[in-house]
């Protein structure tokens, strides 16, 4: 079936290419991240009709080496702004995967005009003046800000001799940082993907009441099976339900 199912998104993508420009998916990583992580589901949403840029935040992944703890929300906020500014992007449908919700909710405020619509994967979906912390919980938050070095969050799970690419510290301050919005993008469409790996019960997901939100707002919300890193784990079958439920209706 999911065979199926992708023949029928290359031949809608290749009729859709004939006639206009392929849309353009422009992909934010999450915390300790890196553009690095979404480079197994490009091919697929590639063939299945996106153009697809990915973003790295500064101070992570391949610009580890510019780290510093005074890197905060609005810093990984502008990092995407220049991209849409210098690529001269329009039209972009911005996802923003767990902390790339903070991002890219304030892309949105500050650019409406730009984006299509918003895509929060397993996302933090924020309301003007919440932080990441406050919008993870007390307990996580708490937990979290305990382990924090010199202004960073380590990538505790990471052994030193991992090879690359791999996760990196992550700046405290963007975790702290409230996100102010003007509300001027709250009427760009969005799209929330839920993943929870107990499909049978999804409010148990940590991320399950931001999906609840999702909806309040009038998003369009699907749930897939998975880990929160399926664009890492099951990057066809994410590539599949993105593409399936951004051309519908």
């Amino acid at each position: 079936m999911r065979r199926v199912l992708f023949l029928f998104l290359l031949l809608t993508a290749s009729a859709w290419g004939a006639t206009e420009a392929r849309p353009v998916i422009l992909m934010v990583h999450g915390a300790w991240g890196g553009a690095w992580q979404f480079s197994r589901i490009e091919p697929f949403l590639r063939d299945a009709g996106f153009e697809v840029r990915r973003v790295t935040l500064t101070g992570l992944g391949e610009r580890s080496h510019l780290a510093d703890a005074n890197i905060g929300l609005e810093t990984h906020i502008e990092d995407v702004l220049n991209v849409i500014r210098f690529e001269r992007l329009d039209h972009v449908i911005l996802l923003g995967h767990s902390y790339g919700g903070m991002v890219i909710t304030g892309v949105a405020d500050r650019m409406p005009a730009r984006i299509a619509r918003l895509v929060y994967l397993d996302a933090m979906l924020p309301e003007s003046g919440e932080s990441a912390f406050a919008a993870m919980g007390a307990d996580q938050a708490q937990a979290l800000a305990a382990k924090a070095e010199g202004g960073f969050i380590p990538a505790w799970w990471v052994r030193p001799e991992k090879p690359y690419p791999r996760d990196t510290p992550h700046p405290l301050r963007t975790l702290e940082d409230k996100l102010i919005l003007t509300g001027a993008g709250r009427d760009v469409p969005g799209l929330y993907v839920l993943t929870t790996e107990d499909l049978a019960h999804p409010e148990r997901d940590d991320f399950y009441p931001a999906s609840q939100r999702a909806a309040q707002r009038g998003y369009v919300v699907i749930t897939i099976g998975g880990d929160h890193n399926v664009y890492w784990r099951q990057p066809e079958a994410t590539a599949l339900a993105l593409a399936a439920a951004l051309r519908s209706p």
